[in-house]
């Protein structure tokens, strides 16, 4: 198993993750473009970033909640 940080746990997940991702840059204002981003600042990225692990804790949570 590939221990790297960019390795996938679910290689098919990556469209929705990355719908998820220009979705919250567009609610927060950030212009997020395909491919390169380096223009952006890193609070910027990290915004979305923490966004995205907000969102996804808070589907998780839900989905839990359900399967009691």
């Amino acid at each position: 198993m590939n221990n790297s940080s960019q390795s996938q746990m679910v290689p098919n997940a990556k469209p929705a993750l990355d719908n998820m991702k220009f979705e919250i840059a567009r609610e927060l204002g950030i212009n997020l473009k395909q491919g390169y981003n380096g223009d952006l600042s890193a609070r910027e990225n990290g915004y979305v970033g923490g966004y995205m692990v907000k969102r996804l804790i808070e589907q998780a949570e839900r989905q839990m909640a359900g399967q009691q």
